[in-house]
């Protein structure tokens, strides 16, 4: 298994306790070997309003700033796409070095 680094992807998980969708989403990532930070939004006003100006009213929402991407829920299928896309970048690097 490819090493995907924080240089590769740089992926936010926001989230909240006893969430099943947001525990299945983490162990997604985890499976995949895909680093993200993770914010609980049940203590972090500033963080659910983010997310409400962007339209979001629950969670998972995972916020990508590299590369751009950003969805709600469980979505394994954008999770693999999302490792898939970091290696394909970490292999075109190393191609070019």
């Amino acid at each position: 298994m490819r090493t995907i680094t924080r240089d590769a992807i740089s992926a936010t998980i926001y989230t909240k306790p006893n969430c099943v969708q947001c525990t299945a989403t983490k162990r997604a990532f985890d499976r995949l070997g895909v680093p993200y930070d993770l914010v609980d939004v049940s203590g972090d006003e500033t963080a659910r309003q983010r997310l409400a100006a962007l339209g979001y009213q629950s969670v998972p929402v995972v916020i990508c700033q590299s590369p751009a991407a950003q969805w709600s829920g469980f979505r394994p299928d954008r999770i693999s796409a999302l490792a898939n896309q970091a290696i394909g970048a970490l292999d075109a690097t190393a191609v070019s070095a």
